[in-house]
């Protein structure tokens, strides 16, 4: 298990996972009042929440599957990435997509947050690639 220091200046529980298996822990709003998200409108809201991962690691924050699909809200820069050497409050760039207003209340659990680990890469400079069956084929290029 990855010990991970946060410091929690929400009035809301520590984020925890639902189930043994879960991959994601529900991030919460942190407001003094009720938001409320138009259609097509953007908005970081704040989760009081400030972590120190350690090097090698990210956390991603994703939409939560329920509000994407029964309430048309989603995280617009999906997944954002904080980085290990982030040390500002954790926020949630929520949009709403659907054609009714959205009210974000206190505590209300609006993405999931996945810890998970990483490698920087070198890059080598190269004249050619080698070659695969696909090659440059872009999106839908086998046509199904």
């Amino acid at each position: 298990m990855l010990k991970v220091n946060i410091i929690n200046h929400s009035h809301h529980q520590l984020p925890a996972y639902e189930t043994i298996a879960s991959a994601g822990m529900d991030l919460r709003a942190n407001l003094d009042e009720s938001v409320t998200l138009m259609p097509m409108e953007r908005r970081l809201i704040p989760t009081g929440l400030f972590i120190s991962l350690p090097v090698g690691y990210e956390a991603q924050v994703r939409p939560r599957s329920g509000l994407a699909i029964k309430k048309g809200i989603t995280v617009l820069n999906s997944p954002g990435t904080i980085d290990a050497d982030y040390r500002g409050e954790v926020g949630v760039i929520l949009i709403n997509l659907s054609q009714e207003p959205f009210v974000i209340n206190d505590g209300e659990r609006i993405a999931q947050m996945v810890v998970a680990s990483h490698e920087q890469v070198e890059w080598n400079a190269v004249e050619e690639l080698d070659t695969t069956e696909r090659g440059a084929g872009g999106f839908g290029h086998t046509g199904k």
